[in-house]
């Protein structure tokens, strides 16, 4: 009896450190998604130098198409032009990219990356927001768009809407926010409005003596239906 006593308390411990150990884990990961979620919605915003991009193309450029001494110097002119302009306080350029899909989910991020530009931003800079989509939900593109209108509305910048392939429909809304559009060549940019179309079996269920009540809480709760009569006033709107 001693003995079972002791195997069963020490079959008891090692359950009870187990399950500890099994709580401890599932605590820690419980801890680590919060933190995760917590920084997802939060966002981060990544600031990269588009003038240092350019710079180091063309050094990997000189580098190879100059002989050892002439590249020598161009690297010392170089350093010496940066110097220069370091003190020139000049005006600058914020570029931001929008790739819209039919919800305009991109919106969320666009909100953060402006808050932070307007932080910073001086009379006289400029926002260059490239601009991709082919539209979709009115709600979502009117929210992306008041985004863009935050820029438009601040006193001494300038808004610049780049289109290199589509800004249609929610696309065309949030472009007509810019001072100026840029646009390439054949660039799809515009509207052709709202397409709708619906089945009307109104006068099938006349035929067959069916009624159908249609109710609504307001006048223009139900413009357009499948089983009632449609009516011209509901059709314009």
């Amino acid at each position: 009896m001693t003995e079972f006593l002791l195997e069963y308390g020490l079959f008891l411990t090692k359950s009870v450190t187990v399950l500890v150990i099994l709580l401890v884990l599932l605590s820690a990961a419980a801890a680590v998604a919060s933190r995760q979620r917590r920084s997802a919605d939060q966002g981060r915003i990544e600031v990269r130098s588009v003038n240092d991009r350019i710079d180091d193309m063309r050094d990997a450029l000189n580098r190879h198409v100059l002989d050892p001494k002439r590249y020598r110097k161009a690297v010392k002119a170089e350093v010496r032009a940066r110097k220069k302009e370091a003190t020139v306080d000049r005006r600058r350029m914020w570029v931001i990219h929008f790739d819209g899909d039919l919800q305009a989910n991109a919106v969320a991020g666009l909100r953060q990356e402006i808050t932070a530009i307007l932080s910073l931003a001086r009379e006289g800079d400029e926002v260059l927001a490239c601009v991709e989509s082919p539209g979709g939900m009115v709600h979502g593109y009117g929210l992306a768009a008041s985004q863009l209108h935050r820029i438009r509305s601040r006193e001494g910048l300038t808004l610049t809407v780049a289109v290199d392939k589509v800004a249609a429909s929610g696309g065309y809304l949030m472009a007509c926010l810019g001072h100026r559009i840029l646009a390439a060549p054949f660039a799809v940019v515009g509207s052709i409005g709202v397409v709708a179309q619906i089945p009307n079996v109104h006068r099938l269920l006349k035929r067959n003596d069916i009624d159908v009540e249609v109710l609504t809480a307001g006048e223009y709760k139900r413009t357009l239906t499948v089983f009632g009569q449609n009516t011209e006033e509901g059709r314009a709107k």
